[in-house]
């Protein structure tokens, strides 16, 4: 009988680890005791997990007793403090947040990409931006096969990568203006208002004028592909979508590459689905990546600008692809190697 393993979820009421829940059933993990935890201020909630309910206790060091995988997507300051401890008690981190990101010791992962990082861990392991994970998947077989000298990335990010209550602004503040086009509408998490908006700022901005968040996907991409000579610059925007990242990608190849070629090798590559045929109006929209595990790419031409140049657009669920499937990916990559 195969082996099962005692699995915790760290921010088992939030948007991701609700989808990590659903995740894990989905692909039948092979979990024992099963253990969801949450911040004192969401603790005592219930959640189902495969038919059962749960209560959600309040994580502390000695709940990882005894655990065996956690999948933490709890806040970075929360990652932080619970993440070291849950590794000394033998428990395997796979960390949604970005706290251990750059951390030189912690390897960043998407399975289908680098995955041979993943034997390099001390118990605790990154999942990177979800705008980082669905980019890197759709290039990394053009990467392979001709290198790639520079990207450039603007991002059309939906309201449920900051979490609930941002999805909750939005539908709020929507319904207030439907009712009233004048209407003076409350802004919490996002910077301006979103409804019937666009807002070019996700996180904070740093002193190069770039926010935290085009940093990160500037410095995860270098690090997933062991590159540090790709230049990146980004330009990350909050739309008024409640699932589904979407990204315009350039990038500068080192040697000359159709945009069928790329096609080809995009569409042959693990978790990458081409949906590009413009005369049939086909190209992926958030709408079509809601609850989907591929990442979707369209609109693949060749920029008409420079050479070795290609335009594409790449979709995907950020919630799961881009946050809970490749925790859980990791975590069965983990048991595969015999990592745990």
């Amino acid at each position: 009988m195969a082996k099962k393993y005692n699995v915790c979820v760290l921010g088992a009421t939030g948007m991701v680890g609700k989808e990590m829940m659903k995740v894990l059933e989905e692909r039948n993990f092979p979990v024992n005791k099963f253990l969801p935890l949450a911040s004192g201020r969401t603790a005592g909630s219930k959640v189902t997990f495969q038919g059962k309910e749960y209560t959600v206790e309040e994580a502390k060091p000695a709940s990882f007793d005894g655990m065996e995988i956690g999948l933490f997507s709890a806040g970075a300051k929360v990652s932080e403090a619970l993440a070291p401890e849950a590794a000394k008690r033998k428990c395997v981190v796979i960390d949604n947040t970005s706290h251990f990101r750059m951390d030189p010791e912690v390897p960043l992962v998407v399975p289908e990409v680098n995955g041979h990082a993943i034997k390099k861990h001390k118990g605790i392991i990154a999942n990177p931006n979800c705008s980082t994970a669905q980019m890197v998947l759709a290039l990394k077989p053009i990467y392979d096969a001709v290198g790639i000298e520079r990207i450039v990335v603007s991002t059309y990010q939906a309201v449920s990568g900051w979490g609930k209550e941002a999805v909750e602004e939005l539908l709020t503040q929507t319904k207030a203006l439907l009712a009233d086009p004048k209407a003076k509408v409350e802004v919490k998490c996002i910077f301006k208002r979103i409804a019937f908006n666009v807002v070019p700022q996700i996180d904070q901005f740093e002193a190069n004028g770039y926010t935290k968040e085009e940093m990160k996907m500037v410095n995860e991409t270098q690090k997933i592909f062991e590159d540090d000579s790709i230049k990146i610059t980004a330009t990350t925007v909050r739309v008024p979508v409640m699932i589904g990242h979407s990204e315009s990608v350039n990038i500068k190849t080192k040697k000359k590459i159709s945009a069928a070629e790329a096609r080809k090798l995009m569409g042959s590559f693990a978790d990458v689905k081409v949906v590009d045929n413009p005369a049939k109006g086909e190209y992926p929209t958030p709408i079509d990546c809601v609850g989907k595990n591929e990442t979707l790419v369209g609109r693949v031409r060749e920029d008409i600008s420079q050479e070795n140049g290609l335009e594409m657009w790449i979709v995907s669920d950020n919630l799961r692809r881009g946050a809970a499937l490749n925790a859980v990916l990791i975590a069965e990559f983990l048991i595969r190697s015999q990592l745990l």
